[in-house]
């Protein structure tokens, strides 16, 4: 499944964190110097995809904030219409399936991994679920097999277990049954009805959670968040890891994946890493292509990937070579590998941890552009590139995941 949007619900007021949130929503509240939302949104653009939010109280705020991003849109409700009610609301803007996530906590797993559970393409809404010492101050969720069945309400009794985690996979048409204009709650007034009709799937994932509503969590949140997003990461070389080489490949119809190539990709998203691809595209600087045919087809590699629940969070290439025939591309640079340049800025761009990155390639080329930005390397000697990475995954992992 193909999943483009993903919809944040950020109309709450947050009174339980008292007079920060008098003037200010709670969602653009300050995590490690940055608003919370904007933390939120840019891991939402990790995975390429597409963000509407619907705001409501001092929405303004929220519209301001991203008004220089042309891949978020944002919607302010004309009156408090609960979590439900502001879905319906913004319904025009709606996807045929989207992630919906609450605006006030971070969860961290494969969000795309929601699409790939058996039944998601046909389920109303597809629920993230985590195990927690204290249900009883979100209120429970119970399972059966791969079905939520039913909730229960917030209690000081309930102690551990399962509970919703804010992020769910959700159907439009669920929404566009519900009556406009009237404040409905999608936990209290939507979710049940599904469970009672056994169309709400569930799946359990351990990542990281936070709820930035109380003072105690928004305080924890300072650093516990940055420790979260700081991510190891593997650096996946393309043509003859990812791809097989045939030589300058730069349109879709070339592209033969590796033996278990998406599944390492997956892999590597599961596990809580980023995914890199540094790449040398020479045949720029030989005149075989231009830039814009690189950029084209690493876009239509992660639609692919995204298909399958794995995704690249960002690509570096590099179009020169010292004997290229355009000139503009013809030089020796550390950016061409060799050269380390595209590694050191892949990990420098999105603060991975360098302790935590490995560097596959099947090349010498790529092993010693690792060994120059000081990171591990793979040689890839072929077979399948999922049984290759496999067992350097959990050395790459935070040792509190």
């Amino acid at each position: 499944m193909l999943i483009e949007q993903a919809v944040i619900l950020a109309g709450g007021l947050g009174t339980r964190l008292g007079p920060l949130t008098h003037a200010t929503p709670k969602p653009l509240l300050p995590v490690a110097g940055q608003p919370f939302l904007s933390l939120l949104v840019r891991e939402l653009h990790r995975y390429g995809l597409q963000v509407v939010i619907v705001a409501g109280f001092e929405g303004q705020q929220i519209a301001d904030q991203f008004q220089d991003d042309d891949r978020v849109r944002v919607l302010i409700e004309p009156a408090p219409l609960g979590t439900a009610g502001a879905l319906r609301f913004a319904i025009s803007a709606l996807a045929e399936r989207f992630l919906l996530l609450n605006g006030d906590s971070l969860f961290d797993f494969n969000l795309l991994d929601l699409g790939c559970v058996p039944g998601a393409a046909s389920a109303a809404a597809v629920m993230a679920v985590r195990q927690v010492e204290d249900a009883g101050r979100y209120g429970a969720v119970h399972m059966a097999d791969d079905h939520v069945t039913s909730f229960a309400e917030r209690s000081p009794d309930c102690r551990a277990g399962l509970i919703n985690g804010g992020v769910s996979l959700l159907a439009r048409d669920v929404i566009a049954d519900l009556p406009e204009y009237v404040p409905l709650s999608i936990e209290r007034d939507v979710y049940p009805r599904l469970a009672g009709q056994g169309r709400l799937l569930g799946r359990c994932y351990s990542g990281a959670f936070i709820d930035i509503g109380i003072p105690d969590d928004y305080a924890r949140a300072q650093h516990f968040i940055p420790e979260i997003l700081r991510r190891g990461a593997v650096i996946f070389d393309r043509d003859g890891v990812l791809n097989e080489d045939v030589g300058y490949a730069h349109r879709p119809d070339q592209i033969r994946w590796i033996s278990g190539a998406i599944e390492a990709v997956k892999m590597v998203n599961d596990a809580g890493l980023f995914a890199f691809v540094a790449t040398n595209q020479a045949g720029v600087a030989r005149g075989f292509y231009e830039e814009q045919d690189v950029l084209e087809l690493h876009a239509w590699m992660n639609v692919e990937l995204r298909r399958h629940g794995a995704h690249i969070d960002a690509f570096a290439y590099s179009p020169f070579h010292p004997e290229g025939i355009v000139e503009r591309y013809r030089r020796a640079t550390d950016c061409r590998k060799p050269g380390p340049k595209m590694i050191v800025d892949l990990i420098a761009g999105h603060n991975a941890d360098a302790q935590r990155v490995v560097m596959i390639g099947d090349k010498q080329s790529d092993i010693a552009a690792a060994e120059a930005a000081g990171v591990q390397a793979i040689l890839f000697r072929g077979g399948d590139l999922r049984d290759a990475l496999a067992p350097m995954i959990p050395r790459l992992k935070r040792m509190d995941a």
